[in-house]
């Protein structure tokens, strides 16, 4: 394919489009070719590119399962942790003080959410420096401390 010299009285730069220099025959053969380029890229081809890459699709199938297992276990631990808790006996007594019972519940969502945000970030903060393996054994000899302690009180 040969292109026509630009002519003297316009330069390329001075186009106010690109290729505006060239024949509109030229033109139409490169807007085709685009075009077949772009026509190749469909979704469908995007997708079968995408699973023919095992890395990838293992590990988003791997991660979505695991993030929900994670959140559920969360949220339930939390929960059943949080059901009548004094915490819980508390927003009870200032709802029924104030009368305004969605300023409480704004009040102790926000305050829920400082203290698990703070736990959130000591726990980040703390992985990062202790093995995981010792941060769980340390956990669990905590809450067992806790435990004989209130056993304890409640025998003595």
């Amino acid at each position: 394919m040969k292109l026509d010299s630009v002519p003297p009285n316009s330069s390329a730069s001075d186009s106010e489009t690109p290729n505006s220099d060239l024949q509109p025959q030229v033109q139409l053969q490169k807007l085709k070719e685009t075009s077949e380029i772009c026509a190749a890229l469909t979704p469908d081809q995007a997708e079968v590119s995408v699973s023919a890459n095992p890395d990838i699709c293992q590990e988003e199938k791997q991660l979505k399962p695991k993030h929900w297992a994670i959140f559920a276990s969360t949220f339930v631990t939390i929960f059943l942790a949080e059901v009548g808790d004094k915490t819980q006996v508390a927003i009870l007594l200032m709802t029924a003080e104030s009368r305004n019972p969605w300023i409480v519940f704004a009040g102790a969502g926000s305050a829920l959410i400082a203290t698990s945000l703070l736990g959130v970030l000591l726990g980040r903060w703390l992985a990062t420096r202790i093995d995981p393996k010792t941060l769980e054994r340390a956990a669990g000899v905590i809450l067992l401390a806790i435990s004989a302690i209130l056993l304890w009180e409640v025998l003595s």
